[in-house]
């Protein structure tokens, strides 16, 4: 009561009400950009495990494929396991170098996020 008995003598109720609005509107805005941001994350990330799923399918179809067509040379169990080698060639290559992946990607990634900031 003293607080706003002091503000009507100096005139600054009507400013700290304004302000008060403000505030309050800036913090409205912030909800509205932050469900837009989600909202716009959420569809991309979507987006992205879907063509992943798809890709997914493409390497499945093409090894099958592949493993085939070798088998045709060396023998049907042959071709499978040489597919099978370079699958797992492939998993200790990452394996072997997934610290200083994982940085990059990290890197990478902090690095896009700064381009987004305002």
């Amino acid at each position: 009561m003293l607080k706003d008995t002091i503000l009507k003598f100096l005139k600054l109720d009507g400013l700290v009400n304004n302000l008060n609005d403000y505030i309050e509107t800036r913090l409205e805005l912030l909800k509205y950009e932050i469900r837009e941001d989600v909202a716009r994350a959420l569809a991309k990330a979507s987006i992205f495990l879907v063509l992943m799923l798809l890709a997914g399918l493409v390497v499945v179809f093409l090894s099958v494929a592949a493993a085939l067509l070798l088998s045709l040379y060396v023998g049907s169990a042959a071709g499978f396991a040489i597919i099978s080698a370079v699958y797992l060639l492939v998993i200790i290559i990452i394996a072997l170098t997934r610290h200083r992946l994982t940085h990059t990607i990290e890197e990478d990634i902090k690095k896009h996020l700064k381009k987004k900031a305002p």
